[in-house]
């Protein structure tokens, strides 16, 4: 069974919204959010999803077949898919990708938000539509041996619908993501640059910069909406 975050009311953290970061930004959206993660970012805006210190693991996870996913999804009537987390793909053994086949088969686009640690199997790769693919630079406060898989970001790499996005808190940032998009091989127009901010004035003042960055580089930018209308708020 899917372990998924479970909102303040109860229910599944499954959701109607637009999508707020990336080569689909402003996409109608339903959100499937999915809890556990293998990585502990510092500046992490879920981290109900995974932080057990300071947060109850009952009170913010529930479980459900892919197929009660799916049919959450399904009543949300709209095309485009975002499954995200936490990690996502620490639940393909759980049903992650019958979920995502299941939402392929009714007509859905699938995009799976992962942090480029864990390689996808063959039935998500077939299913998912875009890869979302973040991986954590130092700043994130992970070890490198953690947040660095070359085995897993090597199998992403290769796959012609993954865009690359990287949270950036500062110039160092950018430079620690362009090296790693070189060693990875990967054509400027994959590289997304977002700002890391969980409020709406942190994200306009590095974009400002940040927008200018990633032009000079042939980068994609991409800001938050998610936090420019909303803020923290869970559940939009």
């Amino acid at each position: 069974m899917l372990r998924v975050s479970r909102l303040t009311s109860g229910e599944p953290e499954i959701f109607l919204s637009v999508q707020g970061e990336g080569r689909t930004a402003g996409t109608a959206s339903a959100f499937v959010r999915l809890a556990t993660c293998n990585l502990a970012c510092g500046w992490c805006d879920t981290a109900y999803t995974w932080d057990w210190s300071r947060y109850d693991y009952d009170e913010q996870v529930m479980y459900m077949e892919p197929q009660q996913a799916a049919s959450r999804v399904e009543a949300l009537a709209t095309t485009n898919v975002v499954i995200t987390g936490g990690e996502p793909l620490l639940q393909q053994a759980a049903g992650l990708g019958e979920l995502a086949c299941s939402l392929a088969g009714t007509g859905h686009s699938v995009e799976v938000e992962t942090n480029g640690t864990i390689a996808p199997s063959e039935l998500l790769i077939a299913s998912v539509t875009r890869w979302n693919v973040s991986p954590k630079i130092s700043s994130s406060g992970n070890p490198h041996g953690k947040r660095e898989v070359p085995e897993a970001l090597s199998v992403l790499s290769a796959l012609p619908n993954a865009d690359w996005k990287f949270v950036i808190t500062g110039l160092p940032d950018v430079e620690e993501a362009a090296d790693m998009a070189e060693r990875y091989g990967l054509p400027p127009g994959r590289v997304v640059l977002m700002p890391e901010g969980a409020a709406a004035g942190v994200v306009a003042e590095r974009s400002k910069w940040l927008k200018q960055e990633a032009a000079r580089r042939g980068f994609r930018f991409s800001s938050r909406l998610h936090v420019l209308l909303w803020g923290a708020e869970r559940g939009r």
